[in-house]
C-alpha cells in the first residue's frame, strides 16, 4: 500500500469512527432541497453504508424524494471536536423496509411519530454512499504556528485530505 493510500485509509477510518459517535449531518439535495440537520444511522458495524434517515412525508425532503424517485444527494459532517470534516455523496431514495425500520427504531426516533412505526407520515430514506472527501483539521491557529517555524502550512496540510470511494 502506498503512503497516500495509507493516509487515505487512516482518514477514512477516522471518519467512520467519528460519524458513528455523532450521527448528525447536514443532508440535502443540492439546489433542489436546502441542507438540514438529520441523524444518519448505519445498520452495519462495518465501515460502509448505506446511511439511513427517518423523515416525514410532510417535509420538503420527504415529498421530493418520495415523488421524484432516487435522487443524487450529499451530506456534510463535522465531528464533535471539529477535527474531522467530510462531504459525502450518494443516491437517496425511499426504502420502507419494515425490518430496517424495526432495526433502526429507537426512543429518539419514536418521539417524532405519534403513530410509532405505523405512523402514516413515517418515511425511511436510504442513501447508498458513493464518495467522500474527508479533511483533518487544518485550523488557522495550526497554520499560524507552522509559519512561525518557517514551514509552509499548505504543504503540510496536503496530507490531511482524502478523497475515497465508499461503494
Amino acid at each position: 500500500m502506498t503512503d497516500d493510500a495509507k493516509k487515505d485509509a487512516q482518514l477514512e477510518a477516522r471518519f467512520w469512527k467519528e460519524i458513528r459517535d455523532d450521527m448528525t449531518v447536514m443532508l440535502g439535495l443540492g439546489s433542489e432541497i436546502e441542507y438540514r440537520p438529520m441523524t444518519a444511522q448505519f445498520a452495519t458495524k462495518e465501515d460502509h453504508g448505506p446511511a439511513w434517515f427517518f423523515t416525514s412525508t410532510d417535509t420538503d425532503l420527504g415529498r421530493h424524494v418520495r415523488d421524484g424517485g432516487a435522487q443524487q444527494s450529499s451530506f456534510h459532517f463535522v465531528s464533535k471536536g471539529h477535527d474531522i470534516w467530510a462531504t459525502v455523496s450518494g443516491m437517496l431514495q425511499v426504502d420502507q423496509n419494515r425490518a430496517m425500520i424495526d432495526e433502526l427504531w429507537n426512543p429518539y426516533v419514536s418521539a417524532w411519530y405519534e403513530g410509532g412505526k405505523d405512523d402514516p407520515k413515517l418515511l425511511l430514506l436510504r442513501m447508498d454512499l458513493q464518495h467522500a472527501k474527508i479533511w483533518k483539521d487544518g485550523s488557522s491557529l495550526v497554520a499560524y504556528a507552522l509559519t512561525l517555524f518557517g514551514r509552509d502550512p499548505q504543504k503540510d496540510y496536503q496530507d490531511n485530505v482524502a478523497s475515497v470511494p465508499l461503494r
